[in-house]
């Protein structure tokens, strides 16, 4: 062990000593707004250039150049490049502004890093712009309905904005908004991500070749960034349509020294339907949600700036229900669920080599249910609560160091407190004054800790091969029990040529916290529960192949790509069980040992720039699942495996006025479990004992292997248009769009019938969204 790590310092030493090199460094950023934008290219040619990290900053370490005075640009999609005549002898730091380029016909990007040269592997991006033409229910921009359109994401039931990747669970996903998880992200009961597209800068999607800074979960993660705010001009954003009304203001604080940025955004429709209903039933439904963001930014000097971002979102449905059992009797019903995300960010530059991040955080998600019952007269009442959610709090510092052209290193430590509620019921009669019943059940709440150390070599030799490895260190402790995990992870491009090259990845990742989630259409609510002694923590191993080729005349980037994941101790309700008010047996409820096997192969041709944008996609796929007392202990598909998934996506702007969006999906059948025959016991009235039977002419159903039958195919095609004008108070913007256009009875879900008449079984098909027509309207200030 010594020899190795004197060997090492050797290694480190040399690299450093022997590459006599220049370094630049600095940030690249919007011109106009003063956001540091990310993975821009800086270069001097295609033997030296870099890409901005996920702060906008950048390290160059510069070779083989024959003069001390060089010419040194930035470049970015959507940008006009930028170049600068530098003097390496004297120059040390260099920062960029660039200018938004609105003439899409005249837009060259040169110098831009292509695919073929990173070392990202089932990594897919989608520019914000992007985001906010694209056609979805409610004319509403939303990530995940947005990446759900990408190859290995399923969306599961129609209209959710859950992300199936690769064969994994919801919960199997990272979500990161500005390096902080959280825990559930859907409004409107999935139909809607809680990610307001105005407030954000980037969106990434990572489903393989995972770096080494990631983990915790198995199969994606989702890194969203949002805006730092503006610090040099006021202005703002104003939006109303079907689902949500929202507004953004952002501005300086101090003018280049510090901004902010504050969004907000609600549901508009319940100020209708709530007194509607009441009128109409004399009992009142209501139904809401809100996102509110905020983030500031002070850049103290050139090495440092701090940031703080906050986010908080809940839904809230309400049923009250007057005269039930008698004239004074109001029941009320509540559910109420979401998010909050507090977090500090420190970036720190101790030289041109070496960039620090570190950030404090706190998440919280929380899901309550409360059932009342009172009648004025007779002081009678009913009171029902439950709670379950989940918080942590976490410190993570990320050391980017640039140690030579060949050799870049970033790493890394992050400690999380855990702390968990899977669930606690609160239950109280009261008759006449007195109560007869007054207490709780439940487990209130335990603690554990997840400590994580990884490290990530970026690795190049000469022109043909790049490489990231790393490893992914955690330790977990929870009420006594231990685990400890290595994660390799390994990914390796071959350069065959500058625009064309072959990857291959291999990743395991680890996963401590897991999602109970009910399969059925219902308002039981799913629940966070962590690995104990009893459950151990769900663990995947992925292969990963890929060839990649970049077209740079019409900046098209092709990809294919094949993969394989194992995954085992995964967990599942048993046969029939769901999760109703008392946590105390929850891990009675549940398989655990499960194994998952994912398959597939991913083809991917994107255009991220010019009049024209869009992609089309394709993914044969197949996902099986195993428990021991599921499905006889065979192994059956899992519940969105999908074999075929096809999408087109297209966006064409038309002039500065008029922009047109559409995509048209098409993906086979999800699978299903039904009956395929039926015995009926005939009851006389008695039993074997004399005792009358309340249970006669039972139907007994003789069901199939589980999920062994296949829905209808399922097709779709969205169009929108946008039209875009500049009046007295800004740009605004009319967003028509049409969801499901031809119309198509797509399956939801499926349901048995008997008939009456032919004593026969009978199955039904549930469609739920047809063709829906929206308008929204927004302002540009």
């Amino acid at each position: 062990m010594k020899k190795i790590t004197a060997l090492l310092i050797i290694f480190l030493f040399s690299a450093t000593i022997f590459s006599q090199n220049y370094t630049l460094n600095g940030y690249v950023s919007d011109v106009t707004t003063g956001e540091k934008l990310v993975n821009a290219t800086v270069f001097i040619d295609y033997k030296n250039a870099v890409s901005t990290n996920e702060y906008g900053y950048y390290s160059l370490i510069i070779k083989g150049v024959s003069s001390d005075t060089v010419k040194l640009a930035a470049s970015l999609i959507g940008y006009e490049k930028q170049e600068k005549i530098i003097d390496l002898k004297t120059t040390k730091s260099v920062n960029f502004q660039l200018q938004s380029n609105t003439n899409i016909d005249t837009i060259i990007i040169t110098g831009q890093i292509p695919i073929t040269q990173n070392t990202d592997i089932g990594t897919v991006s989608i520019p914000v712009n992007q985001l906010k033409i694209m056609p979805t229910i409610g004319a509403e921009s939303d990530v995940f309905k947005s990446l759900q359109l990408m190859p290995g994401v399923q969306e599961g039931s129609e209209g959710k904005s859950n992300l199936f990747v690769r064969g994994g669970a919801p919960d199997e996903n990272l979500i990161l908004l500005d390096d902080v998880s959280l825990y559930y992200v859907s409004h409107l009961g999935g139909f809607l991500s809680v990610f307001n597209t105005d407030a954000l800068s980037s969106v990434k999607l990572h489903k393989g070749g995972f770096p080494a800074r990631y983990g915790s979960r198995l199969s994606s993660v989702i890194d969203i960034r949002m805006k730092d705010g503006d610090m040099k001009n006021y202005h703002g954003n104003f939006a109303i349509g079907l689902l949500n009304t929202k507004i953004l203001i952002e501005g300086p604080i101090i003018k280049d020294k510090a901004s902010f940025l504050f969004s907000a955004r609600f549901l508009p429709i319940n100020l209708i339907v709530k007194p509607f209903t009441y009128f109409n039933s004399g009992q009142m439904i209501g139904y809401n949600f809100y996102d509110i963001n905020a983030k500031i930014n002070y850049k103290i000097n050139d090495k440092n700036q701090l940031f703080f971002s906050f986010y908080t979102g809940d839904d809230n449905l309400s049923v009250t229900i007057p005269k039930v059992f008698a004239d004074d009797d109001i029941i009320r019903y509540n559910q109420k669920w979401g998010n909050k995300l507090v977090a500090f960010r420190w970036n720190h530059i101790f030289s041109q080599k070496l960039f620090l991040n570190t950030t404090a955080s706190y998440t919280r998600f929380r899901y309550l249910n409360k059932l009342t019952s009172e009648n004025k007269s007779d002081t009678n009442s009913f009171k029902y609560d439950f709670f379950t959610g989940i918080l942590d709090y976490s410190v993570k510092s990320t050391i980017d160091y640039n140690i030579s052209k060949n050799y870049k290193l970033k790493t890394g430590v992050n400690s999380i407190y855990h702390n968990f509620s899977p669930g606690l019921t609160y239950f109280k009669i009261t008759n006449s004054d007195t109560v007869q019943t007054d207490t709780t059940t439940g487990i209130k709440q335990f603690s554990g800790f997840e400590n994580i150390f990884f490290v990530e070599n970026n690795i190049s030799i000469g022109r043909f091969f790049t490489s990231n490895l790393g490893l992914h260190l955690s330790y977990y402790i929870l009420d006594g029990a231990k685990f400890t995990s290595y994660e390799p992870r390994i990914v390796l491009n071959f350069i065959l040529h500058q625009n064309f090259s072959f990857k291959a990845s291999y990743s395991e990742m680890n996963q401590y916290v897991h999602l109970l989630t009910n399969n059925t259409i219902s308002l039981i609510p799913d629940v966070w529960v962590p690995s104990d002694k009893n459950i151990k923590p769900s663990r995947s191993k992925q292969y990963s192949l890929g060839f990649f080729k970049y077209f740079p005349k019409k900046s098209i980037e092709l990809s294919i790509v094949s993969y394989y994941k194992l995954s085992n101790n995964l967990i599942s309700y048993k046969e029939g069980a769901v999760f109703i008010g008392n946590a105390e047996n929850w891990q009675d409820k549940i398989e655990t040992g499960g194994n998952g096997t994912s398959y597939g192969v991913e083809f991917l041709l994107q255009k991220s720039q010019g009049r024209t944008t869009g992609w089309v996609s394709y993914t044969y796929a197949k996902s099986l699942r195993q428990f021991k007392n599921i499905n006889c202990g065979e192994p059956y598909p899992f519940k969105y495996d999908r074999t075929h998934d096809f999408s087109i996506v297209l966006n064409h702007k038309i002039n500065d006025k008029i922009t047109i969006s559409g995509d048209w999906v098409f993906g086979s059948g999800y699978p299903y479990t039904m009956p395929i025959g039926r015995y009926d016991i005939i009851d006389d009235g008695t039993n074997h004992s004399g005792v009358v039977s309340f249970e006669q002419n039972q139907n007994i159903f003789i069901y199939a292997d589980r999920n062994s039958f296949r829905m209808r195919a399922y097709h779709r095609l969205d169009l929108a248009t946008n039209f875009t004008k500049k009046v007295k108070r800004g740009i605004r913007t009319w967003t028509i769009s049409i969801y499901n256009v031809y119309n198509r009875q797509n399956p939801y879900f499926y349901y048995t019938k008997i008939d009456k008449n032919t004593n026969k079984i009978h199955l039904y098909q549930q469609s739920l969204f047809p063709i829906i027509p929206l308008i929204s309207y927004s302002l540009k200030f």
